[in-house]
């Protein structure tokens, strides 16, 4: 579900209404690991990582309230986020993410997490 919340507005998944670009994406037990790109809006301002991440935790939040019969918090105030200076941040930190749920022995590959999520490239 959460998975499905964060990838909802990207622009691979949603035509007309799209906020950022997913390039991978993590929904570990208790944290989310996700490189993405916010996308300008139509005034040519780009979307915020807060209201972003807002709509996520907000929409994400009702959903698993709904389905686990769960009432409080679900969702920490804080992030961390980073802006990626060069290609090699990048690139480390989308391994990172990838190995995440491997270092963390929930599965032997990225691939076979359930909640591993990334972009793939056709052509």
């Amino acid at each position: 579900m959460v998975l499905n919340c964060c990838l909802f507005f990207d622009e691979s998944r949603h035509q007309n209404d799209e906020r950022y670009h997913t390039f991978t994406i993590v929904i570990m037990p208790d944290h989310v690991h996700w490189l993405m790109q916010p996308l300008p809006k139509s005034n040519g301002e780009y979307w915020s990582l807060s209201s972003i991440l807002h709509s996520v935790k907000s929409y994400s939040s009702k959903q698993i309230s709904k389905v686990m019969n769960h009432r409080g918090i679900v969702w920490q105030d804080e992030r961390f986020d980073r802006i990626m200076r060069n290609e090699k941040e990048f690139l480390n930190t989308w391994q990172y993410i990838q190995l995440n749920p491997v270092k963390a022995n929930l599965a032997k590959t990225p691939e076979e997490y359930p909640f591993f999520w990334q972009e793939t490239h056709t052509g």
